[in-house]
């Protein structure tokens, strides 16, 4: 028999418990339990260390995450997670495999809709059934998508909204020299004014100007704009030797 592998994680010790216990009752469940974002990381990366990699994690949405340091399994990343949809990002950018269905007290398109670009298969209510959430479980298996159904049309609207809203960003990233956006891509690995010069054999002055240039055609006034709308734009970090030097959303 195949056995599907459940990581729960959520902060409310007793529903974590009580979920797990119900979903372990299934022959082909096997399952485990992590009250914290932290402890699911650390729970993700002996499992792969291990050869056992979960294949559902279960992640309650108002899941309360500290900022802490990350496992090595996430190192590189923000350490400043701070929901269950942070935590399906950073699974997510870090290419964890495991498909990830979020838990939520109550509708919410929105949210729901930000989970999905956040990388998750699944928006179910916390007091859905048990065979309810084994057939999502089960689906999300097949790369099945699961939303109820009424909230389907608001997650539509606003993955259609966030949709809109990326091209336009694309659009002005698109508008930058090769140089900017390499410039671009420094500023959203949280390189400072001096380290971009050493990174690119630039003077100071020049990475000053063009980081301005870069501020100017996309339209902000400071360098977290920048990154935020950079971000949304589906550009990514310059790859950084050594340590990150963006911890908790500050930017050295």
């Amino acid at each position: 028999m195949v056995r599907i592998r459940v990581l729960v994680v959520d902060d409310h010790r007793i529903f974590a418990e009580s979920l797990a216990a119900a979903l372990a009752a299934e022959p082909d469940v096997e399952v485990a339990a992590a009250g914290s974002g932290p402890a699911a990381l650390r729970c993700l990366e002996r499992a792969a260390a291990e050869g056992r990699r979960f294949d559902v994690m279960l992640v309650d949405a108002d899941l309360g995450i500290v900022t802490v340091p990350a496992p090595r399994a996430v190192a590189g990343g923000d350490d400043g997670l701070v929901d269950g949809i942070s935590l399906v990002a950073g699974v997510r950018s870090h290419r964890i495999a495991v498909r990830s269905v979020v838990l939520a007290e109550k509708d919410d398109a929105a949210r729901a809709a930000l989970a999905l670009q956040a990388g998750a298969s699944g928006w179910v209510a916390k007091d859905c059934s048990l065979q309810r959430l084994l057939g999502v479980i089960r689906g999300v298996l097949r790369d099945e998508t699961h939303v109820s159904p009424g909230l389907l049309t608001g997650v539509l609207r606003e993955l259609t909204a966030a949709r809109k809203h990326r091209t336009e960003s694309e659009q002005l990233v698109e508008s930058l020299t090769p140089r900017e956006q390499e410039v671009l891509r420094c500023m959203v690995a949280g390189l400072g004014r001096k380290a971009v010069a050493e990174r690119l054999f630039l003077s100071p002055h020049t990475v000053r100007t063009h980081m301005q240039n870069v501020l100017g055609k996309l339209g902000v006034h400071s360098t977290l704009a920048a990154v935020a709308l950079a971000r949304r734009a589906g550009v990514g970090p310059v790859d950084l030797p050594g340590d990150v030097v963006e911890r908790g959303g500050q930017l050295a």
